[in-house]
């Protein structure tokens, strides 16, 4: 009777560990991977976004004009665009961030809208092209994706002059996607965006009136400034994720995420295992009370 107890306690044992042993796998690569990715912002890393790139290109005065690698350009937008990015600012964007970008309005209530001054040109570019800038209500929680009001030029040109204010980093990126591993940008959307985002790209509520933005329609050079910048509740990518890694997700994002597939059939808007299951079932059940009433009518 004892050694038939040892035997069944045995094969509990074994069952238990073939279930759980990937799932403590999986816990163990994703603890390992959250310590990576909580590592602090860096400026030092090599190929994080900043001008310590394999690449780096100065005007004649010694000033970084672009850097990067063959995974991600970085540009500064021109300098012969600042007077009108002056004159665009004053026009669009100074009655809430205050005639220096300081955050200052007009008023003279100090800290009432973000200082922009040093955010670096990705950062500026990023919101005014994306639409949310400027805003449509100044007193919104959260700023909503739109039809951007200033052309890409007139874009550039808020970046440069806001740029001249303090010089920083990062400049706006051109991501290569023709090197771009979809794969890896699969696995490093899932480990770093999808907990917001959700794993098709469509976005979900946060907490207190924020949220995720869906990323669907969004070009390529708005999501590597996403990562690199963090707008709004997102986190800033920069020291954890190389340019190389960012250049997957990108490619991941605009390839699989905006433009799936499907090799399973319809889409369902990508809303997962529940939506098929009621779409089975509404179909599935709903032949079946055909099948059984045409039966039931020929007997």
């Amino acid at each position: 009777m004892a050694s038939a107890l040892v035997k069944r306690i045995s094969a509990v044992t074994l069952v238990g560990f073939v279930a759980l042993g990937p799932v403590l796998l999986f816990a163990g690569g994703a603890t390992a991977a959250y310590k990576y990715k909580s590592t602090p912002y860096q400026t030092t890393r090599k190929n994080a976004g900043t001008p310590n790139s394999d690449v780096v290109k100065k005007d004649a005065n010694g000033v970084v004009i672009s850097y990067g690698n063959t995974a991600i350009m970085y540009n500064a937008p021109s300098s012969s665009l600042i007077q009108l990015g002056q004159a665009l600012f004053l026009q669009n964007c100074a009655s809430c961030h205050g005639n220096e970008a300081t955050g200052v309005p007009a008023n003279g209530t100090g800290g009432a809208y973000p200082n922009l001054v040093g955010l670096g040109p990705a950062t500026i570019d990023f919101w005014i092209e994306s639409g949310r800038m400027p805003a449509a209500n100044p007193r919104t929680i959260e700023a909503t994706r739109r039809v951007p009001r200033l052309s890409h030029g007139q874009a550039l040109a808020v970046s440069a002059w806001v740029d001249s204010l303090s010089p920083s980093y990062p400049s706006i990126p051109t991501p290569n996607l023709g090197i771009a591993n979809v794969s890896d940008g699969a696995a490093l959307f899932a480990l770093n965006c999808a907990a917001c985002h959700t794993i098709e790209g469509d976005g979900d509520a946060l907490a207190n009136g924020t949220f995720a933005p869906s990323l669907r329609h969004i070009p390529a050079v708005q999501v590597a400034e996403a990562i690199r910048t963090g707008p709004a509740n997102m986190p800033r990518f920069t020291g954890n994720l190389s340019d190389y890694q960012v250049n997957d997700i990108v490619k991941y994002v605009t390839t699989e995420i905006q433009h799936p597939n499907n090799p399973g059939g319809f889409g369902l808007g990508g809303l997962g295992p529940v939506a098929e299951g009621f779409v089975g079932l509404a179909l599935g059940v709903g032949v079946l009370a055909l099948v059984g009433f045409w039966v039931g009518e020929r007997h």
